[in-house]
């Protein structure tokens, strides 16, 4: 089995002006993390997937737990693309380890 790292970006802006859409946001958000996703910034997520059949699986767990009301998208790119993303402004976050490498040592 040939392995292809992919990411799946989550960016949703949802609204917050009732407690209902409040409480969508937050049980949205938590399910995001649940599934193993790590904030980059605000309202965009990020999680790694081995190939394609995986990314097709995370896309449809998020189609089924979608909120009732907002904007969801959902953009699946390569390891290498994600890795090639240019910081133009702020500071690199350190906190995340951010490789395809099945050993870390730390």
């Amino acid at each position: 089995m040939s392995y292809r790292f992919m990411r799946v970006i989550v960016m949703f802006d949802l609204p917050t002006d009732t407690s209902m859409d409040r409480r969508h946001y937050r049980w949205f958000r938590k399910f995001l993390i649940d599934e193993g996703f790590i904030m980059m910034q605000e309202s965009v997520y990020t999680k790694i997937c081995l190939n394609m059949h995986s990314v097709n699986k995370v896309g449809l767990n998020i189609q089924k737990n979608r909120p009732p009301k907002g904007i969801v998208q959902v953009m699946n790119v390569t390891e290498k693309q994600f890795a090639s993303m240019k910081l133009v402004v702020g500071e690199a976050d350190t906190v995340n380890i951010q490789s395809d490498e099945r050993m870390i040592v730390l």
